[in-house]
């Protein structure tokens, strides 16, 4: 319960997520989601990946990608959504 009221008091801004943030739970001013592993749907990628970028903030979403079936629910993800995820690029300018 100390995290959770971390994030709502907005202390900490980084949330690495599982299907438990995915859904029911509303924290504010949360800057980057880190998906350790792949959700097992599209609806679940974006339910975890919508807390990040709330209430007219920018976001960051980071996803790790290490196997065939990821790679598979990513290509889901770019299609149903139209968007085009990228690869994570090996410089980031962290000013923004």
């Amino acid at each position: 319960m100390t995290r959770y009221k971390n994030f709502k008091e907005g202390h900490k801004r980084i949330l690495v997520a599982t299907d438990l943030v995915g859904r029911g739970i509303d924290i504010e001013r949360v800057n980057i989601v880190i998906n350790y592993d792949m959700p097992d749907s599209a609806d679940t990628y974006l339910h975890r990946v919508g807390r990040a970028g709330r209430f007219g903030t920018k976001g960051l979403a980071i996803t790790f990608v290490s196997s065939t079936s990821d790679s598979d629910v990513l290509n889901q993800v770019q299609e149903r959504f139209e968007v085009d995820i990228k690869e994570l690029p090996e410089q980031i300018d962290t000013s923004t």
